[in-house]
């Protein structure tokens, strides 16, 4: 098990999100783009999640060689990427923006699929490799907030690029690893898809990440907007991802301990919860602070959740495209359908109504996954 090389992958991936997440939005709003055209740009990012995972998983469950595919997405991304310097009109950030992330998200569900196979048996540890990816994400939040403060969301794209060869000189040093067992999943993967539990975990996924859209793509702005200078919205980020870095270090513990279809409803129950907060408390700093440590409930006790039950749902050869699918569904189709609400809602019905209209969908994927997942 090569843990500091994988964890090294991971560190950089989540540091670029660390950068990306809470700035992007802050970047574009001072490119002077308005809170609809910030929720479509977003949507582009998350709209290549729906194609690219699923066409890349394809053919990596096909060809057994998904560190080909990490590496190959990992030098072609941050090409892309070099577009933003050449360009700040709305179609031209639409073209270099899925341009970028087609090949940049499609390099994480093969990885995942990797470590998932270099872990063997003991696929209860992934948290134990992931949390370098939330440390990474952590350093970078917190180092770049006052940074921005200063110097302004210039800064941005530079350390994005920069981060994005980190991703790349990193997968170059990650040894292939296939599935020893691929011969058990020799049916169509339609037939896991349709059967009613997936579905149910499938839809739950969508809802979670569609309620998570109006965090990544407007909290800042939410922030800013009330008063929040640029330093205090990096450490509440930081805050965040710290509390999800201390739940990832006992994650595996839990995960032995207790059921994961009751860690994933709790982690759904308090994300709306931690929505209604957002909605109702923002200019009272602690409630902000409190909903901000529900992050290692609404985001790393469920994915740390969800990855265990694709892995288990999704065996063998189909395990790329399960995590593809996964990936598409919830990031990809959840968070493209949620930034383009957002945006909409935002300028219209306001952003109390946007994270009350979050906390919603939370809720109403609670009652699916109490209904029709089982332990």
């Amino acid at each position: 098990m090569p843990y500091w090389r994988i964890s090294g992958f991971y560190f950089f991936y989540f540091a670029s999100l660390g950068a990306l997440v809470p700035y992007w939005g802050l970047y574009l709003q001072d490119l002077e783009f308005s809170p609809a055209e910030i929720g479509e740009l977003i949507a582009s990012l998350q709209a290549t999640k729906i194609v690219a995972p699923n066409l890349w998983g394809w053919i990596g469950d096909r060809t057994g060689k998904r560190m080909r595919i990490v590496r190959l997405a990992g030098l072609i991304s941050p090409l892309a990427f070099v577009g933003v310097f050449f360009g700040s009109g709305y179609w031209w950030m639409m073209m270099v923006m899925i341009a970028f992330s087609f090949f940049w998200n499609a390099s994480l569900p093969q990885f995942e699929a990797t470590t998932l196979n270099h872990l063997g048996r003991d696929t209860h540890r992934y948290s134990q490799v992931r949390v370098w990816g939330s440390i990474g994400f952590v350093l970078v939040v917190a180092a770049l907030g006052p940074l921005l403060d200063r110097f302004g969301t210039v800064l941005v794209p530079p350390v994005v690029l920069g981060l994005f060869a980190g991703i790349w000189l990193m997968s170059l040093t990650v040894p292939e690893k296939g599935h020893p067992h691929s011969h058990l999943a020799s049916g169509s993967i339609m037939a896991i898809i349709k059967k009613p539990e997936v579905i149910a975990f499938l839809v739950v996924c969508f809802l979670m990440q569609a309620g998570h859209a109006p965090y990544y793509a407007f909290f800042s702005i939410y922030l800013e907007a009330h008063d929040y200078s640029r330093t205090a919205i990096g450490v509440l980020w930081a805050l965040g991802v710290g509390a999800e870095v201390l739940l990832f270090v006992f994650m595996h513990r839990i995960l032995q301990r207790v059921n994961v279809r009751r860690v994933l409803i709790i982690s759904l129950a308090l994300a709306s919860v931690r929505w209604l907060l957002v909605a109702k408390f923002v200019d009272t700093a602690w409630v902000m602070v409190f909903a901000q440590l529900l992050h290692a409930a609404t985001f790393g006790s469920f994915h740390a959740a969800a990855i265990h039950l694709v892995h288990t749902y999704f065996v063998g050869q189909h395990q790329g495209r399960g995590q593809a699918f996964y990936s598409s569904i919830s990031f990809g189709l959840g968070g493209m359908l949620g930034s383009l609400y957002s945006g909409y809602l935002w300028s219209g019905l306001g952003s109390s109504f946007t994270y009350g209209l979050a906390a919603a969908l939370a809720l109403v994927a609670t009652l699916i996954a109490m209904r029709w997942i089982r332990g």
